[in-house]
């Protein structure tokens, strides 16, 4: 169970989630990359006591990891579950992580900045994600001294963060614009007007089951509730041409989309092998029948986890054993069966 992705607020489903991040960074601290042990260590324990040693409930509700301490398998799961980033991964004697326990929140400590402190939510949901990242931050910066400077802003350790600092990004299901061959305008659109566009695990990865990730580029110039607002602005255009978008097939010819919905669907329940790359194109067509309504005997949180359950490291963690790929597809399509003929 994906926990952050439990229950869906918003509208047709097409918007799967929101992510607030901020990078920050400590005064009189090296970055991550020129840290050495005893700075690293030095850094972990000062967040880690901003944290614990709040007065806020947010002290009771975070837990402290070394990533040192999580087992390969379970560090690849956080990151298909997208609580942490690959980048944490790659030095994990320096690194930590505090994470909530409805794995919403989540302080990345020695990132490539000192804190990546992110917040997950399920919907169009940014404002909110905002808001709690907004006071988490507070929190840290009574206790922590942050390299700020009055002209620039936060200084991070990548020029493109310099500013706010903030990543706001939301992941949205495309499937009609897909189909209609209009999601390469829709993209170019959205690079114009300064946003980009990554695929399901963002910068480098690809695009998957027909999922987006669209987020902002520039940092610096806009307020953080400035840049939140345009991004929000493009997703609700983006959603009302992907709404126009499968009205059009329907209308075109809605017994080839109810035939493409329901083969996906047969194929999920029925297989005994499948690759991740095929059950996530068939989840797709499942998931775009439930928003239309098409299938109703399914619910849509069972639908968004299995986007999470059936990647690589989740598979072995439902295994319980080390798989070879063929393993891993006779496994995952197992699964598959089990929780949408349950």
């Amino acid at each position: 169970m994906v926990k952050w992705l439990d229950g869906q607020k918003n509208s047709n489903g097409i918007v799967v989630s929101s992510r607030i991040r901020l990078a920050r960074n400590l005064e009189e601290s090296y970055f991550p990359q020129k840290m050495d042990d005893k700075d690293a260590e030095k850094v972990i324990e000062q967040v880690k006591n901003a944290v614990i040693n709040s007065n806020s409930v947010l002290s009771k509700d975070l837990d402290f990891f070394k990533v040192s301490n999580i087992d390969l398998l379970n560090r690849d799961i956080l990151v298909e579950k997208h609580i942490i980033s690959n980048g944490l991964l790659e030095k994990p004697e320096k690194s930590a992580l505090l994470l909530s326990k409805d794995e919403k929140i989540s302080i990345m400590i020695n990132e490539e900045d000192h804190i990546r402190l992110q917040v997950l939510n399920p919907g169009l949901s940014l404002e909110d994600s905002w808001d709690l990242c907004s006071k988490i931050d507070d929190i840290l910066e009574e206790n922590l001294k942050y390299a700020f400077d009055e002209r620039l802003g936060y200084i991070t350790s990548c020029p493109t963060n310099v500013g706010t600092g903030l990543r706001a990004s939301v992941m949205v299901h495309l499937p009609a614009l897909v189909l209609t061959k209009y999601i390469n305008k829709v993209l170019q659109a959205v690079s114009q007007v300064g946003l980009t566009v990554r695929g399901l695990y963002g910068e480098g990865s690809d695009v998957m089951g027909n999922l987006f990730q669209i987020s902002n580029q520039t940092t610096l110039g806009e307020t953080e509730e400035e840049i939140i607002k345009k991004l929000k602005n493009i997703v609700i255009q983006i959603v009302q041409k992907e709404v126009a978008a499968r009205e059009k097939i329907l209308s075109a010819n809605r017994i080839h989309v109810e035939d493409k919905i329901f083969r996906s669907l047969g194929i999920l329940q029925s297989s005994r092998v499948i690759t991740s790359k095929e059950a996530m194109n068939l989840i797709s067509n499942v998931r775009m029948g439930i928003d239309m309504d098409i299938i109703s005997n399914i619910d849509m949180t069972t639908i968004n986890n299995l986007i999470i359950a059936t990647q690589p490291a989740n598979i072995q963690k439902y295994a319980g054993k080390e798989l070879s790929s063929l393993e891993r597809d006779i496994k995952r399509a197992e699964l598959i069966r089990e929780k949408l003929n349950s």
